[in-house]
């Protein structure tokens, strides 16, 4: 019998969980910003559509992999977002989230942090070589730095990942020289045995 204590999701959660709204990766966004860990359970894309003349978000959608709060959280800020304005946006927090979503459980208050980091990553990057609005701080903010650790994690899991495959790759091709130079040397050694075989006693 497992000791897990199913997690209490509400209805909207497990909606937005089975039918998410706006997702899928936005091939023509103006900006997007990724940030999580698949290793560490959770991840988020988000992509925007921008129009520069209002800077209002025109259109906005999601890729996610994570639990049902993490879908549902990615879904529901990518409906708060459209056709907002960009100082709207960045004042949504976790807590409008959860509200949002009609409560998320303590230990998945994350989600909504993440949410928040990937879409204040995405404004941020919307901003890179231009002049910064009055209402955008000029340092990150804890969500931002919650996401950028996250995504500092997942860069060097994937750097370990990729040294490890490295390393395998490396003595796998080792084994293989080493069996050709065995089998190259019976080869040599084969001959010289009939050759004995054939003198007359």
């Amino acid at each position: 019998m497992s000791s897990r204590i199913p997690l209490a999701y509400n209805p909207k959660v497990l909606e937005l969980f089975k039918n998410p709204k706006n997702l899928g990766k936005m091939e023509d966004a103006d900006v997007e910003a990724l940030v999580g860990s698949r290793a560490c359970g959770d991840m988020i894309a988000i992509y925007l559509k921008i129009d520069d003349s209002t800077q209002t978000i025109s259109d906005a959608k999601f890729e996610s992999y994570g639990c049902a709060a993490n879908i549902a959280a990615s879904s529901i800020i990518t409906e708060m977002i459209k056709g907002e304005s960009l100082e709207t946006a960045w004042k949504i927090d976790w807590r409008g989230i959860s509200d949002e979503l009609g409560g998320l459980p303590a230990v998945k208050f994350h989600c909504g942090v993440l949410a928040v980091g990937a879409l204040r990553r995405a404004i941020r990057n919307y901003f890179e070589g231009k002049e910064l609005p009055s209402w955008l701080p000029e340092k990150l903010t804890p969500d931002e730095r919650h996401a950028l650790e996250e995504e500092k994690l997942m860069e060097v899991l994937t750097k370990k990942v990729e040294r490890m495959e490295a390393r395998i790759a490396k003595e796998e091709e080792e084994e293989e020289e080493e069996e050709e130079e065995e089998e190259e040397e019976e080869k040599e050694e084969k001959p010289e045995s009939r050759e004995e075989k054939a003198i007359p006693m």
